[in-house]
Order: structure tokens, then C-alpha cells, then sequence
């Protein structure tokens, strides 16, 4: 278990967890931005992707909770984890709407972050976010990201295709980050 200041990321129960997951998975305003289709999806259907997802080698993903309460409030990953190189991406779902805009996917990722950076090792972490999400991408640049280009129209939302922004941070720079955020009250 790994623990921020707001959330504590987890091992996924996939009996425990499926059927809230499913919930967020099968609510267009939490998963517009993902980058894919919509599509909604059984419970059965959500424990076999999540059953594949902890079988992969390259990926690590957590359930995140609220320290006060002990909410499942979302999911967190690296995927695509390469030791070679030395990198990683990211992917947060903050499925709970009442979670949105007060912090927790910002304490959930610099928690990734550190034990990405810490204990996997790793040397840069990157992600993609839809442009329209501007909430996400702010979640990415208060962790430390930093634009590395777009995708122009990349993806197809809402009738349109939009934008992808992509972004990385290393630890070379990031462990500074880490001390401020661990020593600043919120």
C-alpha cells in the first residue's frame, strides 16, 4: 500500500472493485476523455480486463482510496513498463465526481510518481490528455509534467475530433518536487 497525503493507492480487488468500476466505466462524463469509444460494458466484462491488466508484466495498476473513509474513488497504472529505458506511462481515472477538482488525482499520481522514480526505478514517466480536459492537464503540470507536443485531432469525442496534449517528467527533476509537496501543508 502506498500512501499520499489524501489517497492510498492499493492492490485492485477484482471481486471487490468490478462492479464499481463498471459504474464509472459506463458514465460518459467520467470516461469522454479517455481516447476511445464509448461503449458500455458488464461487470463480468470489467473483472476480465481487469484480470488481464494485473496479468501484464508491464503494468502496474493500483485502486485508489481516500485516506478519511477508505472510498474507492478510482484507478492509477503504469503501463507499458520498459527498465531498459527506463520509462513508463501513466493513466488516472478519478471515477467518483465528488473526488473531482479537490486534489486527490494530484496526490494519487505524486504517489505514483515516487514509487515509479524510487522503487521501479525509472527514469521518465509520460502520459497523453485529451487538450479539452483541462483539469487533467493541470493535474500533470502541478506533478511536474511538462509539454513535449499534440497530436492535432487525435481523437474523436463529442462529434469531433480533438486534440491530444503530451506530456513527460523525469526524476532528475522531480525528487526536488516530491520534498516540496511532501513538506507543504494543503
Amino acid at each position: 500500500m502506498l500512501t499520499g497525503k489524501k489517497v492510498r493507492l492499493r492492490a485492485i480487488d477484482i471481486k471487490k472493485d468490478a462492479e464499481l468500476f463498471t459504474e464509472w466505466i459506463n458514465d460518459y462524463e467520467v470516461v469522454k476523455f479517455l481516447g476511445r469509444p464509448f461503449k458500455s460494458i458488464s461487470p463480468d466484462e470489467e473483472r476480465r480486463i481487469l484480470k488481464g491488466l494485473l496479468l501484464k508484466k508491464d503494468t502496474v495498476l493500483f485502486a485508489v482510496e481516500t485516506l478519511d473513509g477508505g472510498n474507492l474513488i478510482g484507478s492509477i497504472s503504469l503501463m507499458g513498463i520498459n527498465h531498459f529505458d527506463g520509462t513508463a506511462i501513466t493513466g488516472t481515472l478519478i471515477g467518483d465526481k465528488q473526488y473531482w477538482r479537490k486534489g486527490f488525482a494530484t496526490d494519487a499520481k505524486m504517489v505514483l510518481l515516487n514509487y515509479a522514480f524510487t522503487v521501479l526505478n525509472l527514469r521518465r514517466i509520460s502520459t497523453r490528455v485529451v487538450a479539452d480536459n483541462i483539469a487533467s492537464v493541470r493535474v500533470q503540470e502541478k506533478c511536474g509534467y511538462t509539454r513535449e507536443g499534440v497530436w492535432r485531432k487525435e481523437v474523436y469525442t463529442d462529434g469531433k475530433y480533438r486534440d491530444v496534449v503530451l506530456l513527460a517528467v523525469f526524476r532528475n527533476g522531480w525528487m526536488k518536487q516530491w520534498r516540496e509537496y511532501i513538506r507543504k501543508a494543503d
